[in-house]
C-alpha cells in the first residue's frame, strides 16, 4: 500500500509497523507503486551491496508492450499493465506473471489505449502509466481514462468497478491519467472526478464511495498516505497544489498554492515535518514546514525554487536529511541524479546520465534505472556521487520504477520486462 511513515520513525520502526497493520501482504513484497509504504524505501535488506562485474542474473525476461507502468509484486505475482490490441482496437490490459519464472497466468481488459501523444517518434502515445496495487488477494488498476477497477488477483475477474468520468463528472485531462490508487485500511484513494468530489475515499471490499470532497483538478501524481503531526493524512498533489485530507473523512487539512503548468507527476516526499513537491515545465521545487496549529494544521514555505530542481515524473527518495532523485525537464538519456539537501536546497552533487527513469533506496544503496534501461547502483551518500555496479538491465524506453522484492528486481521499459536475481546465490 502507499502507508508512508515519515522520517520520525526508523527505517526499523516502519516495517515492524508495517508488518503488524497489513498483516495480508508479506513483509517482503513489493505491493504498490514505489513499494510497501509508497515511499520508494525497501523493507527488506539487499543481499549483493556490490554486483557481479557481468552484472545480475536474468531470471526471465518477457516482451511488455509499451507503457510506463511499475511491476508490483505480491503473493508470488508480478503486476504490470500492457497495451495489446483487441480485434480492432488498442486496449489498456492488466496482466499477472509468475514472479518466479514470468509466466503469464491472466489478462484482463481495461479502457481503450488512446493518448496524446509521448509516443517514441511522436505517435499516439505509449502506453498505459499506471500501476496496479495489491491488497488482500485483490488488485486494484486505475487506467489513464480514469476508470478504477478492483480485480481478483488470482483469476483477473472483475469484483467492481467505477468510472469516475461517467460516475463523478470527471474528465480525461492532457496526457491522460498516470496516477496509481493509494490503500490505506478500508480505504483506496484516487483524484479524477468533477465539481465537489475532485478527492475520493472509496471502499476497497465494495466500491462504494464513503466520502468525497473538494474541486480540485486532478494530475498524473499518486497521492502519499503519511502521519504528520501524529494525525494520518492523505496528500494529494493537485494543479491547486498540496492539499491534505483526513483518510476516513476528505476533511481538508491544510493546502500549499504551488504552480501548474502542462503537467504534474511526482508524489508528495514527507519527511519527519517536512514536505517537498515539484513539476518540470519550468514551474521548480518547493518545501513546507507542516505543524500543528490549535486544532488544525499550518503549512508554511520553507523555501521555494522556481525554474529549479525539476522533476518530471520520476519522484526522489530521502534519507537523512537528503533528497536523491532523477531531476529535469525531459533530459533523455542526460538527465542527472542529484542530491539536495531538503532543508535548504542547497545541491551536495549532481552526476549526468541517467535521464528521466526511477529509483529505490535498500538501505544505503540506490537502485537507479535510467530511462536508456541502464540499471545502476549508487552509495547514498551526501558528500560525493560513489557509482558501485552498473549493467545494462533493458532495451526500450525506462519511465517506470524498480520493484525489490525476495531479493529480486523487478524492472521494465516500453518494450520488456524482466526478473533479476540480487540474492546472491
Amino acid at each position: 500500500m502507499h502507508f508512508q511513515r515519515t522520517g520520525l520513525a526508523t527505517l526499523g520502526t516502519l516495517a515492524a509497523a508495517f508488518v503488524f497493520i497489513f498483516s495480508n501482504v508479506r513483509a517482503a513484497d513489493w505491493p504498490a507503486f514505489r513499494g510497501p509504504a509508497g515511499n520508494g524505501i525497501a523493507t527488506e535488506p539487499l543481499a549483493l551491496t556490490q554486483w557481479p562485474a557481468d552484472g545480475l542474473k536474468v531470471v526471465w525476461k518477457i516482451s511488455t508492450a509499451t507503457g510506463f507502468s511499475s511491476f508490483s509484486v505480491a503473493d508470488g505475482k508480478a503486476f504490470t499493465l500492457v497495451r495489446r490490441a483487441e480485434g480492432t482496437n488498442d486496449y489498456e490490459t492488466c496482466v499477472a506473471l509468475d514472479a518466479a519464472s514470468g509466466k503469464e497466468l491472466w489478462a484482463t481488459r481495461l479502457s481503450i489505449a488512446k493518448y496524446d501523444g509521448g509516443g517514441d517518434s511522436g505517435g499516439p502515445g505509449d502506453g498505459p502509466r499506471s500501476t496496479p496495487v495489491f491488497n488482500g488477494g485483490k488488485l486494484y488498476v486505475f487506467d489513464a481514462h480514469l476508470l478504477l477497477q478492483c480485480l481478483d488477483a488470482g483469476s483477473g475477474a472483475v469484483v467492481w468497478k467505477k468510472d469516475l468520468v461517467a460516475e463523478h463528472g470527471g474528465k480525461v485531462f492532457r496526457w491522460q491519467s498516470a496516477a496509481s490508487p493509494v490503500i490505506d485500511g478500508e480505504l483506496l484513494f484516487v483524484a479524477g472526478g468533477g465539481e465537489g468530489q475532485a478527492l475520493l475515499g472509496i471502499n476497497e471490499d465494495s466500491g462504494a464511495v464513503v466520502w468525497k470532497a473538494e474541486s480540485d483538478l486532478a494530475t498524473q501524481s499518486t497521492p502519499a498516505v503519511v502521519d504528520l503531526g501524529g494525525l494520518q493524512q492523505v496528500i494529494f498533489f493537485t494543479r491547486e497544489g498540496l492539499v491534505s485530507v483526513l483518510p476516513k473523512t476528505g476533511a481538508v487539512q491544510w493546502r500549499y498554492k504551488f504552480p501548474f503548468k502542462t503537467a504534474t507527476a511526482i508524489t508528495p516526499v514527507v519527511a519527519g515535518d517536512l514536505v517537498y513537491c515539484s513539476a518540470a515545465y519550468e514551474v521548480g521545487a518547493g518545501v513546507v514546514r507542516v505543524t500543528r496549529k490549535g486544532d488544525g494544521f499550518e503549512a508554511v514555505e520553507v523555501w521555494r525554487k522556481p525554474r529549479e530542481l525539476l522533476n518530471h515524473w520520476s519522484t526522489p527518495v530521502v534519507k537523512d536529511g537528503c533528497l536523491y532523485g532523477l531531476f529535469g525537464h525531459a533530459p533523455h538519456k542526460t538527465g542527472p541524479l542529484k542530491c539536495v539537501e531538503l532543508a535548504t536546497g542547497k545541491e551536495r552533487w549532481s552526476q549526468a546520465g541517467f535521464g528521466p527513469g526511477g529509483l529505490i533506496l535498500a538501505g544505503d544503496r540506490l537502485i537507479v534505472l535510467g530511462d536508456q534501461g541502464q540499471l545502476v547502483l549508487v552509495e547514498a551518500n551526501p558528500e560525493t556521487y560513489k557509482e558501485i555496479s552498473r549493467m545494462q538491465a533493458l532495451t526500450g524506453k525506462c519511465w517506470s520504477t524498480p520493484a525489490l522484492c525476495n531479493g529480486r528486481l523487478y524492472v521494465r521499459s516500453t518494450k520488456e520486462g524482466a526478473c533479476l536475481d540480487a540474492t546472491g546465490q
